[in-house]
């Protein structure tokens, strides 16, 4: 039967037909369109025609935007079997059915051979779909064919990505070989039909990336598209279709995804400002994207220094492995379970996460959570279990069987999960929130204690202010109107073990921080400032009315202070991996940071300055940002901290001047250097700087090659007009974990930051949009760089301190005015 249908259709093909030039936006019978001519959807949007891709001289029958100055191709009918030549003639036949031919040779046909054709006609819609229709049917279910049932590597608003269970069409992107080839690659993605069905990025077999399965709102593993200004989206699923649709929110906003063979997947964005395309989402989106990285029941947290954590009752099947990033063998249980008696298993809840790969799964979209909890337990082998629609209270079951692969944990949203564990492991479960509970109780009695000391404190300050300096009454005058926790120095010195050099975790500019415990158990960092630091009362009462009120993710917390006769002390949060520098410029520490976690760290000081900036009540420079201001808490993100050189503005105050620089040698913008000028633009320089150090892994200081005078940033400047930015990357740390997309663009947003003028640099805001997106980038111009030769050597040696920390120390420049 194909056999004839085929024998039918090329003879079809070699009944002459009139040459007509086509100008307007569909086929019908008489008509033939050649190389050359074209089709024009009615509002001229999309252009049906032949084209040649990149740089090769073969031709294509395709269909592009029209209405854009770059030839952006969304589809391609003989993507496997390119014309050599001009010879390409397109024709509709009797059947219903075009037919391409190049010299009265088949080269690519539709297959319409299920519905009936009356009188057919080829339209291009405005939508940029080809359609064959019966002339004057409109109804798309009568289409005799369509282009979007067969889409190449582009998904236009409106296509349908996914299956016709009707009549087993896969509807898949499959990315272009190259830019010069637009046959179909190895790489494409497609819906997978388990019980719970699920997106994949394939390449050949293999699974390179999951988007999770939809749960009512977004796909399990891409939350933060749900909440976008651009476009929405939607996934259905019966008996009959199971696909995912997207349309724009505006119809002037012109969006579209690719299918990349370089195994991502890209929004684009038209631009009509720019005339150009925008990267607006791209897919995989970091380390912890890479399908089943953690084996088995580990969990991929891309906040943590090693990503790979097994869940909790479970430990690293090869410790030895999991020691040097060999995460591939996955977690084993603790304690296995026992199935023998339903009571003695249980669920741990676990929040926020991309869920497991379904494809052992069951699904009942009629029953609740607490029937799935029921049927799971009483199955041996069901191992997590939770709601299939997490819309309003949730609603749906969905079980996974056997093993436990590629979860990851979400920075925001994300979802529950239930998983099977043995009775001793719930237990401890149980006994941990208990203990929890206990040291809250406790927390509240201590705060309870300290706030009466500190009362009693308060006014003892108040009745000895008499006989003390101006500086002294002033400061404390300032502290009485801030509404912050005092501590007394007994409290101190007893969580500081009477500040121990054991204790001692560091040098400030104006003198040494300890380490210290309270009585709640709750872990303290002390900054003290150094009585013989005459400059520093007046930093200190700064830094506690800044901090005071400042609160955000990327900014270390202040507890507290305390003053009692001389002494003057700051009670921080304590930041378990201490100072970044510790970690970037050691050897054997920066391997603990791999590059998504200094991706997390670049990004995360950049959504810390923009606060500063921005978003904080007042406008605040900050002054002094460098490597060892940046701490790191237990999930190694970045919090900035020392903020005593800082200085405030009002909202439509943008920069200032002092007769006194103070900084720190490596980090200070040229015009503040120089002419004691700061502004924003002064902390983006500084930020500039750090970036480049934690890519490179060395010192802004340090010198480079054979040219003695040339510190990081000339030597990063050197290598970006030579082409070779790569060269810069730590090869030892980042081979194996490193984005190269992500490292470039982190140089090249640095050597932005870096530039000499301060209208060229980048703001903050602008510095977060060019990290976190694919937008094209404008080139740096020269760099701005003070070396230290400017200070002279002398300068840097009498203000070095000795510290365990070997941190740099923030110098002051007194200049006469």
């Amino acid at each position: 039967m194909h056999i004839l249908s085929f024998i039918i259709l090329f003879t079809c093909i070699l009944v002459p037909f009139p040459k007509i030039s086509v100008a307007n936006d569909s086929i019908n019978l008489p008509q033939s369109m050649r190389d050359g001519d074209t089709l024009v959807s009615k509002t001229r949007k999309f252009e049906l025609g032949f084209f040649s891709p990149g740089s090769s001289q073969k031709r294509y029958l395709g269909i592009w935007y029209k209405n854009i100055p770059i030839r952006t191709v969304v589809w391609v009918a003989n993507r496997e079997n390119p014309i050599n030549d001009s010879s390409g003639i397109l024709t509709l036949n009797t059947t219903g059915n075009l037919v391409l031919t190049q010299n009265k040779s088949l080269v690519w046909y539709t297959n319409n051979s299920h519905k009936q054709a009356q009188n057919p006609v080829a339209v291009l819609l405005d939508s940029g779909n080809l359609v064959i229709r019966n002339d004057g049917e409109t109804n798309p279910e009568a289409y005799l064919w369509q282009s979007f049932d067969y889409p190449s590597d582009t998904l236009l608003p409106g296509m349908k990505l996914g299956w016709d269970l009707r009549t087993g069409l896969d509807r898949r992107l499959t990315a272009w070989k190259s830019p010069d080839d637009p046959s179909p690659g190895d790489v494409y993605r497609d819906l997978e039909l388990y019980s719970y069905p699920e997106f994949y990025i394939m390449k050949g077999t293999k699974k390179v990336y999951r988007f999770g399965p939809w749960n009512g709102l977004y796909f399990s593993g891409v939350p933060d598209l749900r909440n976008n200004t651009i476009f929405g989206f939607n996934f259905f699923s019966n008996k009959e279709e199971s696909y995912y649709i997207f349309s724009p929110t505006n119809d002037l906003v012109m969006s579209r995804i690719v299918m990349n063979e370089s195994t991502t997947i890209y929004r684009y964005v038209w631009v009509e400002d720019d005339q150009n395309w925008r990267i607006y989402t791209s897919l995989p989106k970091d380390f912890c994207d890479t399908y089943g990285l953690c084996g088995v029941y580990g969990n991929c947290m891309t906040s943590q220094t090693q990503v790979c954590q097994c869940l909790k009752g479970f430990s690293p099947k090869s410790p030895e492995a999991w020691v040097s990033s060999g995460w591939s063998q996955g977690c084993v249980r603790n304690k296995p379970l026992s199935c023998k008696d339903k009571l003695t298993d249980g669920f741990v809840k676990y929040e926020g996460l991309k869920v497991p790969d379904t494809r052992h799964t069951w699904l009942d979209e009629s029953i609740g959570l607490e029937e799935c909890k029921v049927i799971c337990l009483n199955n041996c082998s069901c191992m997590a279990y939770t709601n299939s629609d997490i819309r309003g209270a949730g609603s749906g079951c969905v079980m996974w069987f056997g093993d436990l692969i590629d979860i990851k944990q979400l920075q925001t949203a994300g979802q529950d999960l239930y998983i099977r564990m043995p009775a001793s492991e719930l237990e401890s479960v149980y006994r941990h929130k208990k203990k929890t509970t206990t040291i809250a109780a406790s927390t509240t009695a201590a705060i309870c204690g300290v706030l009466l000391l500190s009362s009693y404190f308060i006014c003892r300050i108040r009745r000895n202010n008499a006989g003390k300096s101006l500086t002294e009454y002033d400061s404390e005058k300032d502290m009485d109107d801030l509404d912050i926790q005092l501590f007394d120095l007994p409290t101190i010195t007893t969580a500081t073990n009477d500040f121990s050099m054991e204790n001692k975790i560091g040098e400030g500019g104006f003198g040494p921080v300890y380490k210290g415990i309270l009585v709640d158990g709750q872990e303290i960092a002390v900054k003290t400032l150094s009585r013989s630091s005459w400059q520093g009362v007046t930093e200190f009462i700064n830094e506690v009315k800044l901090i005071a009120k400042l609160q955000h993710r990327n900014l270390v917390k202040l507890l507290g202070c305390c003053i009692q006769g001389q002494e003057k002390m700051l009670i921080y949060e304590y930041m378990a991996n201490g100072s970044l520098d510790s970690f970037i410029f050691d050897d054997k520490k920066r391997k603990l940071l791999k590059w998504p976690q200094q991706f997390h760290i670049i990004c995360g000081i950049a959504r810390g300055l923009m606060y500063l900036h921005q978003d904080s009540r007042l406008r605040i420079i900050h002054r002094d940002l460098k490597a060892s201001n940046v701490l790191l808490d237990e999930n190694s993100s970045p919090k900035i901290s020392d903020f005593g050189m800082a200085r405030t503005f009002g909202g439509d105050q943008f920069e200032g001047n002092t007769s006194r620089v103070v900084g720190t040698c490596g980090y200070m913008a040229p015009e503040y250097a120089v002419d004691g000028s700061f502004s924003v633009k002064s902390d983006v320089f500084s930020f500039g700087i750090l970036v480049l150090e934690i890519v490179c892994g060395k010192r802004n200081k340090g010198l480079y090659q054979t040219d003695k005078s040339l510190n990081l940033v000339g030597h990063a400047w050197t290598l970006w007009k030579e082409g070779r930015a790569l060269d810069l990357i730590d090869d030892s740390n980042m081979k194996e974990s490193c984005v190269i997309s992500e490292v470039l663009r982190c140089i090249h947003v640095g050597l932005l930051c870096v530039q000499q003028y301060p209208e060229d640099r980048p703001t903050m805001a602008s510095v977060i949009l060019m990290l976190e997106s694919h937008m094209e980038l404008v080139e740096p111009k020269e760099h701005g760089f003070i070396s230290r030769n400017f200070l002279g050597e002398g300068d840097l040696r009498s203000n070095r301190k000795d510290t365990s920390s070997s941190n740099d120390v923030t110098i002051t420049l007194l200049e006469a005015r």
